[in-house]
């Protein structure tokens, strides 16, 4: 069981220096990124906005009862704006494009494989990851920084609304406050999270679609796997990359 899954984690692991290294490498599916990255788009833009929203509010809201019974209130805005933008926007990108993008990358290439479609491809010399595995990676990638983006300014929008409306706070005093703790580095860590999360997701999809067992339940147990070990190892990286940072980067006046 241990071998297994060792053989498996190198077996992932090889697949993504392998997809790494064909990013540079001619030619470039330049279609199907473009089909891949609306798709992906499509399904993720509105969820993601949707979702932020309460997720926004329900920072601000708790952060401000913390600041309240601490006496500091005016820090409501950027303990909560650093909240949304460092830690829950990534998440929430990487969240849905696994879920929504990734589970349909897996399902697609399981049905492929299994329909020899991938087989008969390898036949005619055609690399299926150069073909149809770097494209999909480099989709959830850019749609991941991009939508990080949306999903921070819509948060700190629905933080903002809520700590001004509901607990009585400032315009004022909240945006002094964002100006006050947050700094540019906050935003690149945030981007950059989102762009590791959004390879990791692609490249999970990849190989679990890439290796189905079973015939057509296999393709559906695969993209159920593929979304779990997704979720787990996006926490793992999270953990990682927030204590780096936060090793690495000074607090804004400190």
């Amino acid at each position: 069981m241990i071998t297994g899954a060792l053989r498996q984690t190198g077996r992932l692991f090889a697949l993504a220096a392998e997809v790494s290294r064909a990013f540079f490498r001619r030619p470039f599916q330049f279609r199907e990124f473009v089909e891949q990255f609306w798709f992906i788009a499509g399904v993720t833009i509105l969820p993601a906005a949707l979702v932020s929203i309460p997720f926004g509010a329900v920072i601000a809201l708790q952060v401000g009862s913390l600041t309240q019974q601490l006496g500091a209130q005016s820090f409501t805005g950027g303990a909560s704006v650093l909240a949304v933008v460092q830690q829950a926007s990534p998440l929430i990108v990487a969240l849905l494009i696994a879920g929504a993008g990734g589970s349909a990358i897996c399902a697609d290439l399981g049905s492929r494989r299994i329909r020899e479609e991938l087989d008969a491809m390898e036949v005619m010399g055609v690399s299926p990851v150069q073909r149809l595995v770097v494209p999909r990676v480099l989709a959830t990638m850019g749609v991941a920084v991009l939508l990080n983006g949306l999903v921070s300014v819509v948060g700190t929008l629905g933080g903002f609304f809520f700590n001004v409306v509901l607990q009585g706070g400032t315009p004022g005093a909240y945006l002094s406050s964002f100006s006050a703790l947050a700094q540019l580095s906050d935003l690149y860590v945030s981007e950059l999270k989102a762009l590791v999360f959004g390879f990791i997701a692609g490249i999970v999809a990849a190989y679990r679609g890439l290796n189905p067992r079973g015939g057509p339940k296999g393709v559906g147990d695969a993209v159920n796997q593929s979304v779990v070990i997704t979720f787990l190892l996006l926490f793992f990286v999270n953990m990682v990359m927030t204590a780096v940072y936060l090793q690495i980067v000074p607090p804004k006046g400190g």
